[in-house]
């Protein structure tokens, strides 16, 4: 009996020939990056460094697409971005010690939204390995030590042989549910020397999806097509698994109203009759949502900016379809499902009967209006505007990325994604300088829509060299910043909890002198004007930077 896995592919004769004799010239960033290619790899972004160079000299020799930006930070969230908007791993080549440590917080951004980020960096000379103090540039006592903790799997490559079956085995980590980044490190003389080994041919290191258990799904439908007041809270995960169709599908069978949280914006059609919008920072909502006594929760952990600050107190019974496993009834007790979203909604749509509820669409009516009255009554009139006039300006399909500032806050409740996987934030982490070389990434991920970043002066600062970045690639972004003088929700916090702010003014640059001194178009708008600006911007290829000066406030928090 022959069983599959004693099946084995047996080379071509011109495959044992070119195995044979190698081209010359190649060392051991080839098998790097012939490696990615063979993956599947078409575009790396990074900074190269010292002892990375042997990566970036065999890129030379390669097909792929180099990025390079100016702060290993951004180049990480660049990378974060690509991958949200192409499903790929998104490679990101770094230096040792200072150049990899630099890109810790776009990982910890990458690992908290589920972005599969391959970030190989280089080490120190093999020699220099194991722990003693042999003086190196760039030494670390443990280099691996700084990953490990926040990113999904580690890998440490000591000889060229190790190259290929390491990156493998850290695309297929990045790949596998939940997304995530991983790291790989490779020795300095490890990359430079020459390589007598056979070029790298294509590879498959594409992970199973994650099936859902059918006694689970069967219960889980029972339980929905039977309930009184279900509802469906839809995350993150129900955009990267490509469920959004399939949410929808479910939400109609069995008249099942739907809020999305920050991270699953545009997963559930914004003016659907089902549609509780995503005001999760509402205690109408989170009031909704403790009635229902059948919670399905898809591709959410329920965390804190997920659950009202923790306020939500589900009284009915929980279901939770989560790819993440870590995240499985981690916040409430639930039927938890492990699964990917796509595969467990399509196992309920087969599975649960058709529900009627002509009451829902009308219950999900009133939700909405007791937000709107909430919100009118507190005089932010200038706020919706803005964020009016972003959404009017945004064509349809074209991808956003907000940093940590109060219009991003808004955003989170109050925008309209129309769309699943075009508004991303840095709400995993919650780290700021985000939305600009997101952005960049995301245009470099599809360069046939505009992309527009949104930040305010303070997170702008993080991200002002990438301004280089956007001219020299030609990268089609649009950055609106809006100025306060500050960081405007710390000044906020502050003056709620202590009476009066520390750290928190900021002297500030002339930011549309500053864009035009790299090359870019600076607009400075008003509230009025800011629709036709960021339209003229958003309509103009290549990079341009739209200014608003403006006090935004927040709303009522409903959590204290």
């Amino acid at each position: 009996m022959t069983h599959d896995h004693d099946l084995v592919l047996r080379p071509t004769a011109a495959q044992t020939e070119a195995a044979l004799n190698p081209p010359p010239g190649r060392n051991g960033g080839d098998l790097v990056i012939e490696t990615l290619t063979g993956l599947g790899a078409t575009t790396v972004f990074g900074l190269p460094g010292q002892h990375a160079l042997g990566m970036f000299d065999a890129l030379r020799r390669s097909s792929l697409r180099y990025v390079g930006l100016r702060v290993e930070n951004n180049a990480g969230f660049a990378a974060d971005a690509y991958g949200r908007i192409t499903g790929e791993a998104a490679p990101l080549l770094l230096s040792t010690g200072p150049g990899a440590l630099m890109s810790l917080a776009a990982l910890q951004e990458a690992a908290a939204a589920s972005a599969p980020v391959l970030a190989i960096g280089s080490q120190i000379p093999a020699a220099g390995l194991g722990g003693g103090r042999h003086g190196y540039l760039h030494e670390l006592r443990d280099q691996q030590a700084s990953f490990r903790d926040v990113v999904k799997s580690v890998h440490t490559v000591r000889t060229q042989s190790q190259i290929p079956s390491a990156i493998a085995a850290a695309w297929e980590s990045a790949l596998t549910a939940p997304h995530g980044p991983v790291w790989v490190e490779i020795p300095q003389d490890v990359l430079v020397a020459e390589t007598a080994l056979p070029v790298v041919t294509a590879m498959d290191a594409t992970p199973e999806d994650i099936a859902p258990r059918p006694e689970l799904t069967a219960l889980a439908a029972h339980l929905l097509a039977n309930a009184e007041r279900p509802a469906i809270i839809a995350g993150g995960g129900v955009v990267r698994s490509d469920a959004s169709g399939k949410l929808r599908a479910l939400a109609e069978r069995l008249d099942i109203p739907v809020v999305t949280t920050f991270g699953g914006k545009g997963a559930f059609p914004w003016e659907h009759p089902l549609s509780l919008q995503s005001w999760l920072e509402d205690r109408h909502t989170t009031d909704f949502l403790e009635d229902a006594d059948v919670l399905l929760v898809v591709g959410s952990g329920l965390g804190e900016l997920s659950s009202n600050y923790h306020t939500f107190a589900p009284r009915g019974r929980v279901i939770q379809i989560e790819a993440d496993a870590g995240k499985l009834e981690s916040n409430h007790p639930a039927l938890g499902i492990h699964a990917d979203a796509r595969l467990a909604l399509q196992a309920l749509l087969e599975t649960a009967p058709e529900r009627r509820d002509p009451t829902a669409p009308e219950r999900v009516r009133t939700v909405l209006a007791k937000v709107r009255e909430r919100i009118a009554a507190q005089d932010l009139d200038l706020e919706q505007q803005v964020v009016a006039a972003v959404r009017a300006a945004l064509p349809a399909r074209s991808p956003s990325f907000w940093d940590m500032t109060i219009l991003a806050y808004w955003a989170w409740s109050a925008f309209d994604a129309r769309h699943p996987n075009t508004m991303h934030s840095a709400q995993g982490a919650g780290g700021l300088g985000y939305a600009f070389p997101a952005a960049l990434g995301a245009a470099v991920a599809d360069p046939s829509q505009p992309v527009l970043a949104v930040s305010g002066d303070g997170g702008a600062m993080y991200s002002i060299a990438e301004l280089a970045t956007a001219r020299q690639y030609g990268l089609d972004v649009t950055w609106l910043i809006v100025d306060d003088g500050g960081y405007g929700i710390l000044r906020e916090y502050m003056t709620d909890a202590f009476g009066e702010t520390t750290g928190t003014e900021l002297t500030r640059p002339d930011f549309v002198a500053l864009a035009e001194s790299f090359g870019v178009p600076g607009t400075l708008a008003s509230p009025e004007s800011l629709t036709a600006d960021l339209t003229k911007a958003l309509a103009t290829p290549g990079p341009s930077v739209v200014v608003l000066p403006a006090l935004l406030r927040m709303f009522e928090p409903t959590h204290l």
